[in-house]
């Protein structure tokens, strides 16, 4: 549905633990909305086989990254298992003001200062599995080593406890439910009335 007037875009963070399923999410998403486009983060993380620079990420040593961040360059930037990321502000608010909308695939510190970055502009989806003894299965048959994974559990256990920062909270014990449940967070939001512009105008 469309109101047929411009709008400002959305942020859609999805946040989850490690194993959760909010890149799955996130994918699945971007194929079923081609206008919607996946934010593209910085790291200090060496790109893995396959990954290529400025679409799986943008890849910095921890010199240029720390310049972004105190040039005022980054919206939000965090330090995870060792390495840093961080989301480039110049083509987020440009999105925005062109009524694009981005989807972010960042954990809950990520989350908390996109949303005091962007006042207004963030909608937050929190991803949960079914159970924790599920995550640990999901991380175990990624083939993690045991030490990663143990490390990762209680790295889940403490982002779990920040669900209440969230719009929306999304249990993942079916795919495609939970993708169809995140894309009716994302429509909502585009019809929300602080976002359409011109309203006042159209409905005189």
């Amino acid at each position: 549905m469309s109101t047929g007037l411009a709008r400002r875009g959305v942020c859609l963070v999805i946040s989850a633990p490690s194993g959760a399923g909010k890149s799955t999410i996130a994918r699945a998403l971007l194929e079923a909305e081609p206008g919607l486009a996946l934010s593209v983060s910085v790291t200090t993380r060496p790109p893995r086989a396959g990954e290529r620079e400025g679409v799986e990420y943008l890849f910095r040593d921890q010199a240029a990254f720390d310049a972004m961040a105190t040039g005022g360059e980054l919206l939000e930037w965090a330090h995870v298992f060792d390495r840093s990321y961080g989301t480039p502000r110049a083509p987020v608010e440009q999105a925005l003001g062109a009524g694009r909308d981005m989807v972010f695939d960042i954990d809950w510190q990520g989350h908390r200062q996109l949303r005091a970055a962007l006042p207004g502009d963030v909608v937050g989806v929190f991803v949960l599995p079914p159970s924790l003894a599920d995550l640990d299965a999901r991380l175990h048959r990624r083939g993690d080593p045991a030490a990663a994974v143990a490390r990762r559990m209680q790295a889940a256990r403490d982002e779990i406890a920040h669900w209440r920062e969230f719009d929306h909270l999304v249990i993942n014990d079916d795919l495609q439910q939970a993708v169809a449940a995140v894309h009716a967070v994302l429509l909502a939001a585009r019809l929300a009335t602080s976002r359409q512009l011109g309203l006042h105008d159209f409905t005189r």
